[in-house]
């Protein structure tokens, strides 16, 4: 038998339409709930010999919501803690779109995190300025917003710079980093931060924002991603290295394809001379 072009793009188009909707069930029902845990080493300009091998811990984009619950987040922060970190990170966009409903549940759920050297946190564009940043420290993660603190590990001295997801001018950055004197980390939700930190030589950025893509394609890769330096895992610019995690949570749609949730486990190294 012998088909028309019009049976030939109706077949087509009905088997592209399965095929689509085959994947979102997929991504909705599965994907989105398959939790990795990403261990990665990543070069540090300047790392001082006594931090090589430490361990920071990531956990980013929980977006707690009617689509990311209590298990998921609780899923999250067991596999966390059982990779015992020396210190944690929170990435921000704890809740979507600064639904109120989900504060307390989700700094509650994040509250069960520790680790030797602390827990610290920024918040991303999805997050207000009070009620969740309140929430977080009364459970006792130290918020950075705009803020830099000073840890001290095995000798040598760390400097933590955290910024909102709205400071984005190098001059504004720039400030906050001024007079740091040891290993600078700078805590940016987007990772689009990292052309300001390569300007400022700042040594390591951990973001995330990006989810990976969330949906990422064959061929066409992470298309709503695509505006990002970084869409996942570790890059360099310049003297720069960056980490981006996929995070935990969805936003606009509850589907994840070809790019499950994560938490990470960074390991820092000397960068190669």
């Amino acid at each position: 038998m012998v088909m028309t072009r019009r049976e030939v793009l109706k077949t087509f188009a009905t088997t592209a339409a399965g095929a689509m909707t085959g994947l979102g069930a997929y991504g909705y029902l599965y994907e989105r709930h398959r939790l990795a845990v990403t261990r990665a080493d990543v070069p540090v300009d300047g790392l001082p010999a006594a931090l090589a091998g430490l361990r920071i811990g990531v956990l980013t984009d929980v977006h707690r919501s009617m689509w990311v619950s209590h298990d998921d987040v609780s899923h999250a922060t067991a596999r966390l803690m059982g990779e015992q970190p020396d210190l944690i990170i929170l990435g921000g966009d704890y809740v979507t779109w600064g639904d109120r409903n989900y504060v307390q549940q989700s700094a509650e759920e994040l509250g069960t995190l520790s680790a030797p050297h602390g827990v610290y946190g920024i918040l991303g564009n999805h997050d207000d300025d009070h009620d969740m940043p309140s929430a977080l420290v009364s459970r006792g993660v130290q918020m950075l917003k705009d803020a830099r603190t000073r840890l001290t590990i095995r000798g040598e001295a760390i400097d933590l710079a955290g910024i909102r997801y709205w400071t984005r001018r190098g001059s504004d950055i720039a400030a906050i980093v001024r007079g740091a004197t040891g290993l600078v980390v700078l805590l940016a939700h987007d990772p689009r931060r990292l052309t300001e930190a390569a300007a400022l030589k700042i040594p390591l950025v951990l973001s995330g924002h990006t989810h990976g893509g969330q949906v990422v394609l064959p061929v066409a890769g992470a298309i709503a991603a695509q505006k990002f330096p970084i869409v996942a895992g570790v890059g360099r610019r310049s003297q720069t290295s960056m980490f981006v995690s996929r995070g935990l949570g969805t936003v606009y749609v509850p589907v994840r394809i070809n790019c499950p949730p994560e938490v990470a486990i960074l390991t820092l190294q000397p960068a190669a001379s």
